[in-house]
């Protein structure tokens, strides 16, 4: 089961996908969001969740005070499901604007003009390092000069070589998974 685990909205459960997502298990959003609050402030922040799937992670940031979240996910089943969460978590957040998006990853930060404190990258596995570097590259000029970001990828992958316009902070292993975390360099 898939819940919020802290804040406004804590303890809500959370549909996910029944197929074609790898939903973010909630003791990495946990040790995630544990992060997050170390590096920067989640609440007021301007939140984005690329490949978001169930929106787990970007609705656990509005429970957590967030003032904006793009969800973002390519796949029809899963714009349903953030949708339904989104109606589920939005009372608890009055003050938070979720916004459920159906678009690729590159093609929703290509064409958006917002800009971003918090990103939280999941691509399914079989996604190749190239491809989420195209995505950072794109992503950099639309991000805040204190901005985090986490990417999510298989413990077992190499490390991505990262394109320029970010520090990289220490990744953190939770068992299959790596989060990698970056910052904008200047």
């Amino acid at each position: 089961m898939t819940r919020i685990i802290s804040g406004a909205a804590g303890g809500r459960s959370l549909t996910v996908p029944a197929t074609g997502t790898r939903p973010t298990a909630d003791r990495v959003r946990e040790a995630v969001f544990s992060r997050f609050d170390a590096l920067m402030t989640v609440a007021g922040s301007r939140v984005l969740d690329l490949y978001a799937g169930s929106g787990a992670v970007g609705l656990e940031a509005a429970s957590r005070g967030a003032s904006t979240v793009d969800l973002v996910d390519n796949s029809d089943k899963a714009v349903r499901v953030m949708t339904k969460n989104t109606a589920l978590v939005s009372p608890a957040v009055p003050v938070c604007a979720i916004r459920v998006h159906r678009s690729s990853a590159a093609g929703y930060v290509g064409a958006s003009a917002n800009t971003w404190d918090l990103v939280f990258i999941d691509p399914p596995y079989d996604l190749g390092n190239d491809a989420v570097i195209a995505l950072l590259v794109l992503l950099r000029p639309r991000l805040s000069t204190d901005a985090v970001i986490a990417v999510e990828r298989a413990s077992r992958e190499p490390e991505p070589v990262w394109p320029e316009g970010y520090g990289v902070l220490a990744p953190k292993d939770y068992g299959e998974t790596r989060v990698y975390w970056l910052d904008v360099a200047e």
